[in-house]
């Protein structure tokens, strides 16, 4: 079992891109929030998709080119799994695959990184790109992106990542 409201707390304590409209809190809101989505459509395993959702931007030097960026969040990931991720090795495996490769491959097979890698495409309109179904792995997000019409979303409720960090002064 992962207690995800204790995930989000410690990176948010750990990440730079906490204050980010583009890569931090609310974009991974919205990839759990995607995540979610494809997930109940394909039969992913949601708990490696919402960690996904936090830990695939987390560990950004900056907005732009920044190479390595899903590796070093997934090594964040390996220095914290003791204390707060509770899965078993092969889904972290699958959970480390996911975040390292996020934006150096294209597609997968597997339906889980496939949730993962869609969720976080689904939401490419922040940053001025319109939604490609060739970039997407799974049936429902190439619909999505066929439709160009993420409104179908709204159906999954977003993380409330401002309660998450209430009351940490610190950040």
């Amino acid at each position: 079992m992962v207690n995800l409201e204790a995930v989000w707390h410690q990176v948010l304590k750990d990440t730079s891109v906490k204050h980010s409209s583009v890569h931090g809190p609310e974009h991974w809101a919205r990839v759990e929030r995607n995540g979610l989505y494809v997930a109940q459509k394909t039969g992913a395993n949601q708990t490696i998709v919402k960690l996904f959702a936090v830990f695939h931007d987390c560990m950004r030097l900056n907005e732009y080119d920044d190479p390595g960026h899903g590796r070093r969040g997934a090594e964040y990931a390996t220095q914290i799994k003791n204390e707060l991720i509770n899965i078993s090795q092969d889904d972290f495996d699958k959970f480390y695959y996911a975040c390292e490769w996020h934006t150096d491959k294209r597609t997968t097979d597997d339906i889980t990184i496939a949730a993962c890698w869609d969720a976080d495409r689904l939401d490419i309109g922040r940053v001025g790109f319109i939604l490609d179904p060739f970039f997407m792995n799974s049936k429902p997000a190439q619909e999505i992106a066929k439709r160009d019409d993420i409104s179908v979303l709204d159906s999954i409720e977003v993380r409330n990542w401002t309660k998450v960090i209430s009351g940490l002064d610190e950040l």
